[in-house]
């Protein structure tokens, strides 16, 4: 049996950010902003002591997959979120409302 931490992603559209949060514990989040539609990350963050341990990739991938749910397009500002939709790419380029580029 493994003490699997209990990780849950839901928007916060008052504070208009995506949070992850570890056993009840806020520990990052994905700031966006709405622009005629689209979801734009601007920046993520986990704070210091949730870093390393593959949260910021659980963030990504449910906070887009929550704007594709929604039928949303996506702006990828965010180096973090940018870094993730290249890496897993054609995956998320149906959600991209412009390519990601370096």
């Amino acid at each position: 049996m493994t003490d699997e931490p209990l990780v849950t992603v839901a928007d916060n559209p008052e504070k208009s950010r995506f949070e992850v949060s570890v056993d009840g514990a806020l520990a990052g989040f994905a700031a966006y902003e709405i622009d005629r539609g689209a979801v734009v990350f601007v920046h993520t963050e986990v704070f210091e002591e949730y870093e390393g341990r593959g949260f910021a990739g659980q963030l990504a991938k449910a906070s887009l997959g929550m704007v594709r749910e929604a039928g949303g397009k996506v702006v990828a500002l965010c180096p973090y979120i940018r870094s993730y939709v290249k890496k897993h790419a054609p995956g998320y380029d149906d959600l991209l409302l412009q390519p990601v580029s370096d």
